[in-house]
């Protein structure tokens, strides 16, 4: 029997559905591919028609969570906030909606959006990074200053860093409602765009060329 576009949507759905509860039952790692396919009701082997691998899996719920925060952040952005706290928002409004995977999260961060996980583990993951830093450009242009520049490669290694690692502080904070994480976040924030000012790169230009040859 012919399987229709619907169906293949409806089926798809309903594995991410049934991965979702798993992995928020049992935990990324020990989630398995085939306890999930037996929750949706279907062949193990059928479940890598929809998605190549269990990392994959995870960064589309991951996806799909970050793809509603983006809608609300973009409906709620006035336009008249400064650069670290539209970024500060941006960030803030993706934890929110990540909240449910919150659990399992660090276990996906190792394995697929670490900068130490392996080249093409999960294209998935690689797509979400580069939407994620698209966004980040767009703020920077669309609040240029005359203090900022044009962020470089480097700054935006450094925005990536520091945006990693306050989804692993979050993922781990015991502090009521995660408050420790607005403070990480709020000084992640401050410290990239402060990376972007020709103060920092002066900064960082003075420093190359002092002697740091030891006294003899």
């Amino acid at each position: 029997m012919r399987v229709t576009a619907e169906k293949k949507r409806e089926t798809r759905r309903r594995i991410v559905a049934c991965a979702r509860n798993l992995f928020n039952e049992k935990g990324f790692e020990q989630a398995t591919t085939r306890d999930i396919a037996e929750a949706a009701g279907i062949a193990a082997g059928t479940m890598f028609n929809y998605f190549p691998s269990k990392e994959a899996l995870a960064m589309t719920i991951v996806d799909e969570a970050l793809a509603e925060a983006r809608a609300e952040f973009e409906a709620r952005l006035r336009g008249d906030e400064t650069l670290d706290e539209a970024l500060f928002a941006h960030v803030a409004v993706g934890l929110r909606h990540l909240a449910p995977q919150r659990n399992y999260i660090g276990e996906v961060l190792e394995t697929a959006l670490s900068p130490f996980a392996k080249e093409g583990v999960c294209e998935q993951a690689q797509q979400l990074r580069i939407t994620h830093l698209e966004t980040v450009r767009e703020l920077i242009s669309s609040r240029g200053q005359p203090a900022t520049q044009v962020p470089t490669a480097v700054n935006m290694h450094l925005y990536w860093t520091l945006y990693l690692g306050v989804l692993s502080f979050w993922a781990a904070d015991e502090s009521p409602k995660q408050e420790d994480t607005l403070v990480v976040l709020d000084q992640s924030m401050r410290l990239f765009v402060g990376s972007l000012s020709p103060e920092s790169k002066n900064e960082r230009e003075v420093t190359d060329v002092v002697d740091v040859t030891p006294n003899r």
